[in-house]
C-alpha cells in the first residue's frame, strides 16, 4: 500500500501480513493491511512480485523493492534501478510482452537473483 500511498515502499511487519495467492504480503501498518485485504488484485504487484522487465524477456527474476513503478494504477517491480531504467523507455510495450509472457513464467521454477 505504501507503493501507491506514500510513492514508496515501506517495511512491513509479521503483525500486519496477509495471504494472497500463495504470497505473504507484510504491511507497516493495520490500516494499510485491511486496504489491501479490501482489494488485494488492485495492490498487489504484477507478474507475481517478480520482475516485470524479465518477465517481459520471458524470464522469472527476484526485485528490488525501490525499483518500481505504479502506472495506470498498477504496480510493477525491477530487478534493480538499472533495469527499471530501461522498463521505462517504453512500459506500454513492456507490458504487452510481459502480459503474453507470464503464464509460461509463471510455471517456472527457476528465478534469477
Amino acid at each position: 500500500m505504501a507503493y501507491f500511498k506514500d510513492g514508496k515502499p515501506a517495511k512491513g511487519s509479521a503483525e500486519h501480513r496477509f495471504e494472497h495467492r500463495g504470497s505473504t504480503f507484510l504491511f507497516a501498518s493495520k490500516a494499510n493491511r485491511d486496504a489491501f485485504a479490501a482489494e488485494p488484485d488492485k495492490y498487489a504487484p504484477q507478474y507475481g512480485g517478480f520482475c516485470a522487465f524479465g518477465t517481459a524477456g520471458g524470464y522469472k527474476a527476484a526485485v528490488d523493492p525501490a525499483a518500481f513503478s505504479v502506472v495506470n494504477g498498477k504496480l510493477y517491480l525491477n530487478y534493480n534501478r538499472d533495469v527499471q531504467k530501461q522498463w521505462l523507455a517504453d512500459v506500454p510495450g513492456f507490458v504487452r510482452k510481459a502480459d503474453r509472457q507470464w503464464p509460461a513464467v509463471s510455471r517456472q521454477t527457476k528465478v534469477i537473483e
